[in-house]
C-alpha cells in the first residue's frame, strides 16, 4: 500500500539531468523538520508543491526517506513559496532578485496574473515590455515542457531531453513522439535509437515493426560510421542488425532493400581481384558517405588531370633562389618535395615532428607568391589554423571557415559552383580530414589550382569517418613524399626523439632523473590511485613550479580511455577540486560548470562557428536568462543550458580529441588497466602534442604493450582502390 505525502520542494540536494534521479529536501505541514524525499522528478523547481506516492524507508547513512513511486506538481500557494520557485531558474528572465520584486507587488496573486494578465508586470520595477515577452513566452513554453517531460516520464525516458524535443517539436512533441519515436534518434542530438527504442516499447511498438527496422539498421549504421567505418560489408551488417534488433534475417533483409528504396543507404555490388572484395561482396553506405567517397575519387583525379592555372617554374632555379632567400640548405628529401609541388597538381606531404616540413611549406610559398598568385592556407582546427598562421607568417583559416558554412542553408558557400578563388592551396594536419569534409573541401578547390596536403600519416586516424590521408597516399593516384630525416636542432629534443623511436616500435628514453630539466619524462606508477594522485600534483604543483607553465592555460592532461580512475571522466572531477575548486556553478546531469573551468566542444555547432575538439573557458553563468558564456581564443559564445551537453570538462582530454592541437606541457597516463586501448599510434599522437615538456605516468609493461600493437584498427572505406582503379562497382540495389 503506498503512502501519500504532501510537501514543498525547499532546496534540491542532487539533479541527475540524464535519468531525472533527484533527491530534495520538502517542507510537509505537521512536520518540524524538512523530509528528504527521493526518485524520479522531471525538472523539479524549489517552491513546487508536490503531491507524492511512494514508500518510507530507512537508509542505513542518510537516515529516513521517503521513496517517490508517482508524483505530481501542484502550483506553490504561499508568497514564499511563489517566490522560490519563480527565482529558482525556471523561467528564463526570472531570477531571485526579480522574483522578490514581483512577489512583494502581487503577493498570492502572481501566479495568476502571470497566468491571465501579464502586462501588469510593468508596475514592477525593472520589467518594460522586452522582459515580459521573454516571461511571456517562456512561461507557456515551461508548461508545454512540463507536460513532455511528465509524458517522458511515463516511459522512463530522461526529463533532461525534454527542452530539446520541444524545441525540436514545438505543441507537436507527444504527437510525433507517439507516431513514431524513431524520429529523436536522428532529428535530436544526445538521444541515440536505444533511447527512442525503449519509448517505442511502452507505446507498442511489435519488435519486427518495419519502422523500427529501418531505423536500427540506420542506427548501426551511424554508430559504426563513428568508429571510422564508411561502409560497411553487408553480411556482418545484417547479423549485427539482428543481434541488436532481436529480429529474424528475412525482416533485416526486407528492410535494407526498403530504405535502399528510399535512398537513405546505398549497396554497391563489389567485383575486384582481392580477397576482401570476394569475401565481402557487397557494401552498404549511409547514402551521404557513399556520395561523399566516389566525390572524393572523381574530384581528387579530375584535379590531378587538368593543366596548373600557374605558368610555369623551373625547377632548378626556383630550389637555387628560394634557398639563398631562406637563407638555408635543404636537404635532398626537402628538394623533391618542392619539386614535386612544382611539377605536380596534387601531392602529399608526410612526416612526423623535426622532419622539416614547416621549412617546405615556407619554400614554397616564397616560390609561388613570386608568381603574384592567389595562396590559401588551412587545417581541420582553429588551433592548427593558429599554428599554421604562426610558422608560416600568412593568413590560415580553418576548412569550415574557408568554405564558409551557412547555418542558415545547413551547407557550404564555396562549393563546385562558387569554388575558392586560389591557384594553390595548402592544408596542414591532413591526416584529421574525414570523408564528409574532404569531399566538400575538393569540391570547392578549382580544377586549375595545386593541392598539397601535409599531415603526419603516422597519428590516430580522423575522428570521423575514413581514413583519407593513408587512403590518398596508399592508392599512388598522387606523388608522396615521406620525410623520415631528424634535422640536427630538432635530435635535441627528447620529444621528437622519443616520438620517433615510439613510432618505431622501439621503447623511448624513459628519463627519471631530477637532476637537470628535460622535455620528456616518465615517472613509475603502478596502480591507478597512485597514478592520479601524481597526475593532480605534476598539474597543480610539480610543473608549475619546475617549469613556470599555467596550470589551467598550459598544461594539459591526455588519456586514452574515457572510464576507470585514469579516464577522463574522473580526471576531470578531481583536477576541476584542485584548479578550480569555487563552488558555484550549475550542474548538468553528472557534470558541474563553474566559472572559469576549462570546456571543449563535442560536437560541430555550425549556427555558434565551434567544432568538435575546440578548447575554451566558462567565462560566465547567467541563471536568469539560462545561459553560460564561454570564451574560445578571441570569441565569446554563448550555450543555453539545454545546449550543455554541447561541452565536457577539458581538464583532461582523450588523446584522440586532442588531435591537430598543441599544448606547452603534456601529462598522459600508460597504466596496462588501458591495454585494450593501447596501440602505437596513439601513444605517438599524445606524445607528439607536447610543445616543450612530455611527462608520462605510468608502467613500462604498459608502454611496451601499446609499442607491440601497431595494428591500427581496421576502417571499412574503398577510397584507395576508388583513387588507383582497382575497385570494380558491379551495380547498385536500389
Amino acid at each position: 500500500m503506498l503512502t501519500e505525502l504532501k510537501g514543498q520542494i525547499e532546496r534540491i540536494a542532487y539533479n541527475n539531468e540524464e535519468n531525472g534521479y533527484t533527491v530534495a529536501r520538502v517542507k510537509v505541514a505537521g512536520r518540524e523538520r524538512l523530509v528528504t524525499v527521493v526518485g524520479s522528478i522531471a525538472s523539479p523547481a524549489p517552491g513546487e508543491i508536490l503531491l507524492m506516492k511512494g514508500e518510507w524507508a530507512d537508509h542505513p547513512k542518510y537516515g529516513e526517506q521517503f521513496k517517490i513511486v508517482h508524483y505530481e506538481t501542484l502550483t506553490p500557494a504561499s508568497v514564499h513559496g511563489i517566490e522560490k520557485y519563480l527565482g529558482s531558474g525556471l523561467i528564463k528572465g526570472l531570477g531571485p532578485v526579480m522574483a522578490k520584486r514581483i512577489v512583494e507587488k502581487f503577493g498570492k496573486d502572481t501566479l495568476n496574473i502571470i497566468e491571465k494578465n501579464i502586462n501588469r508586470l510593468t508596475e514592477v520595477e525593472g520589467i518594460g515590455d522586452v522582459r515580459i515577452e521573454m516571461i511571456k513566452e517562456a512561461w507557456e513554453d515551461q508548461k508545454e515542457i512540463r507536460n513532455v517531460m511528465l509524458f517522458l516520464q511515463s516511459h522512463d525516458v530522461s526529463s533532461g531531453y525534454a527542452t530539446k524535443i520541444f524545441r525540436q517539436y514545438g505543441s507537436d512533441s507527444i504527437m510525433i513522439v507517439k507516431e513514431n519515436p524513431f524520429r529523436l534518434a536522428t532529428d535530436v542530438f544526445g538521444i541515440g535509437f536505444v533511447t527512442a527504442d525503449k519509448i517505442s516499447e511502452k507505446i507498442g511498438f511489435p519488435k519486427d515493426s518495419p519502422r523500427r527496422v529501418e531505423a536500427g539498421i540506420l542506427y548501426v549504421l551511424q554508430h559504426l560510421s563513428e568508429d571510422g567505418h564508411v561502409h560497411y560489408p553487408y553480411e556482418p551488417l545484417v547479423k549485427k542488425c539482428q543481434e541488436m534488433l532481436k529480429v529474424e534475417r528475412e525482416v533485416v533483409v526486407k528492410a535494407l532493400g526498403a530504405i535502399a528504396f528510399d535512398k537513405k543507404i546505398v549497396i554497391e555490388a563489389l567485383g575486384g581481384g582481392t580477397d576482401e572484395y570476394r569475401e565481402n561482396s557487397k557494401a552498404v553506405y549511409l547514402a551521404k558517405y557513399y556520395l561523399c567517397e566516389t566525390g572524393i575519387a572523381e574530384r581528387l583525379n579530375s584535379i590531378v588531370r587538368a593543366p596548373k592555372s600557374t605558368r610555369e617554374i623551373e625547377p632548378g632555379k626556383a630550389l637555387q633562389w628560394v634557398q639563398t632567400k631562406l637563407s638555408i640548405t635543404l636537404a635532398e628529401k626537402q628538394k623533391v618535395a618542392i619539386r614535386l609541388a612544382i611539377e605536380s597538381k596534387v601531392m602529399v606531404i608526410t612526416g612526423g615532428p623535426g622532419t622539416g616540413k614547416t621549412t617546405i611549406i615556407n619554400a614554397i610559398l616564397k616560390i609561388f607568391s613570386r608568381l603574384g598568385i592567389n595562396i590559401l592556407l588551412a587545417a581541420p582546427t582553429g588551433r592548427a589554423a593558429k599554428r599554421m598562421n604562426e610558422t608560416t607568417g600568412r593568413e590560415a583559416r580553418t576548412i569550415h571557415r574557408m568554405l564558409k558554412y551557412s547555418p542558415k542553408n545547413g551547407e557550404f558557400e564555396i562549393n563546385e559552383f562558387n569554388p575558392l578563388k586560389c591557384d594553390l592551396v595548402i592544408i596542414d594536419e591532413a591526416s584529421m580530414i574525414d570523408t564528409v569534409l574532404m569531399h566538400h573541401l575538393l569540391k570547392a578547390v578549382p580544377e586549375g589550382a595545386t593541392l598539397i596536403l601535409v599531415g603526419d600519416v603516422n597519428q590516430l586516424p580522423s575522428v570521423g569517418a575514413g581514413n583519407v590521408l593513408k587512403d590518398i597516399i596508399d592508392s599512388g593516384a598522387v606523388p608522396v613524399i615521406e620525410l623520415d630525416e631528424i634535422f640536427r636542432q630538432a635530435k635535441e629534443s627528447l620529444i621528437i626523439v622519443n616520438a620517433h623511436m615510439i613510432n618505431s616500435g622501439l621503447m623511448p628514453l624513459l628519463k627519471t632523473s631530477s637532476e637537470q630539466l628535460e622535455d620528456f619524462y616518465f615517472i613509475e606508477k603502478e596502480n591507478p590511485e597512485d597514478a592520479l594522485k601524481m597526475i593532480v600534483e605534476l598539474t597543480s604543483e610539480r610543473i608549475p613550479g619546475r617549469f613556470g607553465f599555467d596550470p589551467m592555460h598550459d598544461i594539459q592532461v591526455l588519456t586514452p580511455m574515457h572510464r576507470g580512475m585514469v579516464g577522463t571522466e574522473n580526471l576531470n572531477m578531481e583536477l576541476q577540486k584542485v584548479h578550480n575548486p569555487r563552488q558555484d556553478g550549475i550542474t548538468r546531469g553528472n557534470k558541474n560548470f563553474r566559472i572559469n573551468d576549462k570546456v571543449m566542444q563535442i560536437k560541430n555547432n555550425y549556427d555558434k562557428e565551434i567544432f568538435n575538439g575546440d578548447i575554451g573557458e566558462i567565462k560566465g553563468i547567467d541563471i536568469n536568462n539560462q545561459k553560460v558564456t564561454v570564451g574560445f581564443d578571441s570569441r565569446h559564445v554563448e550555450y543555453d543550458f539545454a545546449d550543455l551537453d554541447e561541452i565536457i570538462l577539458a581538464y583532461a582530454v582523450s588523446v584522440h580529441k586532442s588531435q591537430g592541437s598543441e599544448f606547452p606541457a603534456v601529462v598522459m597516463p600508460v597504466l596496462t588497466q588501458h591495454y585494450m586501448l593501447l596501440q602505437r599510434n596513439l601513444i605517438y599522437t599524445g606524445v607528439t602534442r607536447g610543445k616543450k615538456l612530455v611527462v608520462m605516468v605510468g608502467t613500462r609493461k604498459a608502454m611496451a604493450i601499446g609499442l607491440r600493437n601497431d595494428r591500427t584498427k581496421r576502417r571499412y572505406t574503398c577510397l584507395k582502390d576508388r583513387l588507383n582503379g582497382k575497385l570494380q562497382a558491379v551495380g547498385l540495389w536500389k
